[in-house]
């Protein structure tokens, strides 16, 4: 059995999985689909239609817009927010106020346990890879490779890393799979690097 607190909104056509928990002024709207075993933190923001997995931690006033997906046992940190507008505008050419069939809404899927720091900006039709991890503060412009590990602004690929969170150590090479193994939990990945 999950818990919602009495100042959230939760529209009555969202779905909510089992033992989900959503936290004080958090807004779920329209036919958003929230997994099972979820936090929701304080003031978050799921749009319409948005999708979030099973066992996904988004923390205090993240907004997840529509056209992001999140697949299972995703992080996501205070204060990060998704774009879903490649060209954004108020008005139309003619200075009337746009409306939802007046724009492109563009999509992001954050995969399977990635995690994404806090106050990060998610620019939206690009993909965050499985185990990726993106730093806190970081604008990411682009697609962001399985277990890859990005940061900055722009965000630029600096490692890689193991799904326990750890950095694994990686030297030039040529090669265009590699095997890396973890120094910390002994897993081995191999990474794609065309």
């Amino acid at each position: 059995m999950g818990y919602i607190h009495p100042t959230a909104d939760i529209d009555s056509t969202a779905t909510l999985g089992d033992k989900t928990y959503i936290w004080q002024n958090v807004q779920v709207r329209a036919q958003a689909i929230v997994g099972s075993d979820c936090i929701i933190g304080k003031g978050a923001f799921i749009d319409f239609g948005a999708v979030v997995g099973n066992k996904v931690k988004i923390q205090n006033y993240s907004n997840i817009f529509r056209g992001v997906t999140l697949e299972d046992g995703v992080f996501i940190g205070p204060s990060v927010s998704f774009t879903n507008d490649m060209f954004p505008r108020a008005v139309n050419k003619d200075g009337s106020l746009m409306d939802i069939s007046d724009w492109k809404c563009y999509k992001t899927l954050v995969k399977t346990g990635a995690g994404i720091g806090a106050g990060s900006i998610i620019v939206c039709n690009n993909t965050i890879g499985k185990w990726a991890i993106i730093g806190a503060g970081s604008v990411v412009t682009r697609d962001v490779p399985d277990y890859g590990l990005v940061y900055g602004n722009p965000a630029r690929l600096k490692g890689y890393v193991c799904p326990c969170g750890n950095k694994f150590s990686i030297g030039p090479t040529d090669e265009l799979n590699v095997k890396l193994t973890c120094k910390f939990c002994d897993k081995s990945i191999i990474i794609n690097k065309k």
